[in-house]
């Protein structure tokens, strides 16, 4: 959708205001000149795994995509919490297919056999969207020796695309990230986060931007399958990855934060849209952003190859055979 000259301003200056575009100001404003919803059952006989949906912007979007007629997978590590966010789902889309998986996506050897699983049981896949994060106190590795928030947001969704592709032919891959990214450059020299002080709020939006990145390679990478691929950050939203991890943001933005469903409802609305939208765009409120707040700190070629590399080299055991 191309907007007006003075949407577009409007539009523009709420994004860089922050406050305006990112609480939930911005969609009440935005709803007035945003792309349409998608149709009533847009999904029905489609199927979609959601990772990380055992609550907050995961369920939500499962939820949203339920409501279009999908069967939603959800994937989370707790079987007990999965269990009750399918409950919350069919109580309220009583009419709902939603299966529950328990797999954790920072476990690279398990992911490419939950792939594999997954896949005999569901040879066609419309979307997956990568949802799961975590934000950790501290430094912590998994027992494959990866740090867990690179392994949690950057390695485990490269194999689990990676490994589903046979099944996401002509589909859809969205990446939930986060406005966080803005603050960090891609460090491809250190990206296991080995060195200096660590802080957990930075490793996620260091996290964060390399899948700004990993978006666009895999837009180039999975073109020829017909698979399209887009990354969109939530906003400000009131979930406990918010309440939980930034109590005193938090507490600061509380009345003006939006809730799960304002924040999922761009990465509901890249699966179902029969919009051209193209591939390889990042988007909040259903419209393309650019991916660093200013020209500064833009990463170089070089370093998006070494990158590419490092995810390759930390990926190929797993993915051997896929």
């Amino acid at each position: 959708m191309v907007l007006g000259e003075a949407a577009a301003a409007v539009d523009w200056l709420m994004d860089k205001s922050l406050v305006l575009g990112y609480t939930k100001i911005g969609p009440a404003v935005r709803r007035a000149w945003w792309p349409h919803d998608p149709a009533p059952g847009a999904l029905v006989g489609r199927h979609v795994l959601v990772t990380g949906a055992s609550g907050g912007l995961g369920l939500a979007t499962a939820r949203g995509l339920a409501r279009l007629g999908a069967t939603v997978h959800l994937t989370g590590r707790d079987a007990g919490r999965l269990e009750a966010a399918r409950a919350s789902l069919l109580d309220q889309e009583p009419l709902a297919e939603v299966v529950v998986h328990v797999a954790d996506v920072s476990d690279l050897a398990g992911t490419r056999q939950f792939a594999r699983d997954f896949m005999a049981d569901v040879p066609r896949l419309h979307a997956v969207v990568h949802n799961a994060g975590v934000m950790p106190p501290r430094r912590t590795t998994t027992p494959e020796g990866h740090e867990l928030a690179l392994a949690t947001h950057v390695l485990g969704p490269h194999v689990l695309t990676r490994a589903l592709r046979p099944a996401l032919a002509d589909g859809r891959v969205v990446v939930v990230t986060s406005g966080g990214a803005y603050g960090q450059r891609l460090d491809a020299a250190d990206p296991e986060y080995a060195r200096g002080e660590y802080s957990g709020v930075t490793a996620y939006a260091r996290t964060k931007r390399m899948q700004l990145v990993l978006t666009e390679l895999w837009a180039g990478d999975l073109a020829a399958e017909g698979i399209r691929v887009h990354s969109m950050h939530p906003g400000w939203a009131a979930t406990p990855g918010v309440t939980e991890s930034l109590p005193r943001f938090a507490a600061l933005t509380g009345p003006l934060l939006r809730d799960a469903d304002s924040g999922a409802d761009t990465a509901v609305w890249l699966v179902a849209t029969s919009d051209p939208i193209g591939t390889g765009g990042f988007w909040h409120d259903r419209r393309r952003r650019a991916t660093h707040y200013a020209p500064v700190g833009v990463e170089t070629r070089e370093q998006v190859e070494h990158f590419r590399e490092f995810v390759a080299d930390a990926t190929r055991e797993a993915l051997a055979g896929a």
